[in-house]
């Protein structure tokens, strides 16, 4: 087999289950053998993987998984231009166990980066960062970010601490199922811009999500803003390339 068919096979047995995350590859000498190629082409194969960010290389610990099954950054089902009632994401599977977990909240200076999203450097953002899993392993890394003051708003009749500011493991916020949680804030949301591009992962990412530094992804910025442009958060979801970005668009 070629280094191009044997990226191609341990791809599709990963998406398929039948290599499941943190499995051990076999060694090169064993795959030149299993697939009857050079232990060059394994070498390589292994390499290629591991560019994509589906498999870690470690010396003396040989070639894992990285990744699990496949998930959608799902940006939601909706008429143009509207991509404010986007559902944030679902696994790709029927049966697939979905789950997320909030692992920081912080508030912290704006940053360079956040001035080109339409928050001026150095003044006070909150940060919230949520990691999403199915069946267990991590899959979606997503940063929020918003203004202070637009974070500190409390829902009308609701005395307890903002639910944009609620820490790590604080009990899940008594928001009514039939509203969504920028309304039920009375955030003015009028347009989410979504820009989406395939680059290295944030450290932090990578970190998330078990895999090699430097490993790419899908990073999908979203721009939620009100009636008068201003900026009310940004979001940005970052998944390996193993994944999918989807959308529904109607009319």
């Amino acid at each position: 087999m070629q280094t191009h068919e044997i990226v191609g096979e341990v791809r599709r047995a990963i998406e398929a289950g039948e290599l499941r995350y943190r499995e051990r590859l076999p060694a090169v000498r064993e795959a030149a053998a299993r697939y009857e190629a050079s232990q060059q082409t394994v070498a390589a194969a292994y390499a290629t993987l591991a560019a994509l960010g589906l498999v870690s290389t470690k010396p003396g610990s040989g070639t894992t998984v990285a990744v699990g099954k496949r998930a959608d950054a799902h940006l939601g089902t909706f008429s143009p231009p509207d991509l404010s009632a986007a559902e944030a994401w679902r696994p790709a599977q029927e049966g697939s166990q979905a789950s997320e977990e909030t692992t920081l909240v912080r508030q912290i200076s704006a940053t360079k980066e956040m001035e080109s999203w339409g928050i001026p450097e150095g003044s006070p953002v909150v940060e919230r960062t949520r990691i999403r899993s199915v069946d267990g392993v991590p899959v979606q890394h997503k940063l929020t970010v918003i203004p202070y003051e637009i974070a500190a708003k409390r829902p009308e009749g609701y005395d307890g601490v903002p639910p944009m500011l609620a820490p790590v493991g604080a009990p899940p916020t008594p928001k009514p199922k039939e509203i969504r949680m920028a309304d039920w804030l009375g955030w003015d949301v009028a347009v989410t811009r979504a820009a989406i591009t395939a680059e290295p992962m944030s450290p932090a990412a990578t970190e998330a999500l078990g895999v090699p530094e430097g490993s790419p992804g899908f990073k999908v910025l979203n721009l939620t803003q009100d009636s008068s442009g201003g900026l009310v958060y940004a979001t940005v979801t970052t998944a390996p390339l193993h994944h999918r970005v989807t959308l529904d668009i109607i009319g």
